[in-house]
């Protein structure tokens, strides 16, 4: 690593962290994989975090993710002589005696020093890093002690308070200088403290996205405006959802959409909500599907579209999410965008546990001709009149009596 990280390694940091909202991170982390293969192992160990899923690096970014390369880059980082890669990987679990030995350092601590140096010096990154030593307790084994190495239960308590509360500054200056991940620690920090070293201080969360907010961060603006929708604030929300978008927050457009689909501190703007939701679907987002399925369906912003309709909340639906059964249900009944299927009408209406009246008609049509399902008139008899005052509902039910003993049949 040297005294201070090549341009290469600051440039992609700008871009990946720093300031990711620019859209550039796919060539920062092409920048990375040129001089990883160079031999810059602090670009190697960001490359790593990179293809480590969004709990390292943010999904806008769209990298791919690959564990075993992860691993691998990981190795060749300490290997290539990075002291971040040594701390990363000591992090990681990933720092085994083997690995350890080819490590062109003494020992931990001087692997340590030399990433603290570039913290003080201003390095966002570092300084995160730097933080998650003392957050995560890895300063026990960079300083190589253990509880034994103290001559009470108090000595070491007051041993490990002392430390693990220096993460606090070290992550501020993170998130300052913006290494957005910071704030996830410290919340962690303030709201659940550590142990009974550290007492929770939940005060000091209060206004940590909303700090990563306003520095651009479009992650922490998708959680902030998720703070104020909780609160009913729902016109800041909305403010705070369309600059997640705006800066490429998978989901954000989707919040946007609903917004305006639903009217939610703003007025109903039906079209717009539909090309909001259309920029969302990249992003394989349930939300956007299922209310562009409604969309479609009742020609809500754009014109009905059956087929279009059925695909979109299929989507949904494959995923779990029974948000758009009825739909569903309603086009395999009618054949409607899909070819007519009764059993499979019946399959997603059966999940439409709230009141829906249409709903109850087909299925009562369907149990009292048998389409799709055993022919049962009690419970055709049953759905139908869970429909109540559906004018279809009644038509039908006149297609029944109930015997002197009180039996349902077909007229």
């Amino acid at each position: 690593m040297g005294k201070e990280l090549s341009s290469e390694v600051r440039q992609a940091l700008q871009d990946i962290y720093y300031n990711e909202r620019t859209g550039r991170g796919k060539e920062a982390f092409a920048l990375l994989e040129k001089a990883s293969a160079a031999g810059d192992g602090d670009a190697t160990c960001i490359l790593a975090r990179c293809l480590c899923g969004y709990q390292y690096v943010w999904k806008g970014h769209g990298f791919p993710e690959d564990d075993d390369r992860a691993t691998e880059l990981l190795h060749k980082s300490v290997e290539q002589g990075s002291a971040l890669g040594v701390l990363v990987a000591l992090r990681s679990g990933e720092l085994r005696p083997a690995m350890k030995r080819k490590m062109p350092f003494a020992n931990l601590q001087e692997a340590f020093n030399e990433v603290e140096e570039l913290a003080f010096a201003g390095d966002a990154f570092c300084q995160y890093v730097v933080g998650n030593s003392y957050f995560w307790w890895d300063f026990l084994t960079i300083q190589d002690k253990t509880k034994d190495s103290f001559s009470s239960q108090a000595a070491y308590q007051a041993y490990l308070r002392e430390n693990i509360s220096k993460c606090e500054d070290w992550f501020w200056k993170a998130l300052r200088g913006g290494m957005y991940f910071a704030a996830n620690n410290l919340n962690h920090y303030y709201t659940k403290g550590d142990e009974d070293i550290i007492a929770p201080q939940p005060e000091k969360a209060k206004d940590l996205f909303k700090i990563g907010a306003e520095y651009g961060h479009p992650i922490h603006q998708a959680i902030y405006a998720d703070d104020l929708k909780k609160e009913g604030r729902n016109e800041e929300a909305l403010i705070w959802y369309k600059k997640a978008a705006e800066g490429g927050h998978p989901g954000a457009w989707a919040d946007v959409g609903r917004c305006y689909y639903q009217g939610i501190g703003t007025a109903k703007d039906e079209a717009y909500a539909v090309q909001c939701l259309e920029k969302d679907l990249p992003n394989g987002n349930i939300l956007s599907h299922n209310l562009l399925g409604e969309a479609y369906f009742q020609g809500r912003g754009v014109p009905v579209d059956y087929e279009r309709a059925f695909q979109l909340l299929s989507f949904g639906y494959e995923r779990d999410s029974k948000w758009g059964v009825y739909y569903l249900g309603k086009c395999c009944f009618m054949g409607w965008g899909t070819v007519q299927d009764y059993a499979k009408a019946e399959s997603f209406l059966q999940h439409v546990y709230w009141d829906n009246a249409d709903a109850n008609y087909m299925r009562g049509y369907m149990y009292g001709r048998g389409l799709g399902v055993a022919e049962s008139i009690p419970q055709a008899v049953f759905f139908l009149q869970k429909a109540g005052n559906l004018p279809e509902a009644k038509e039908e039910l006149r297609h029944y009596k109930k015997t002197l003993f009180g039996k349902w049949v077909r007229r």
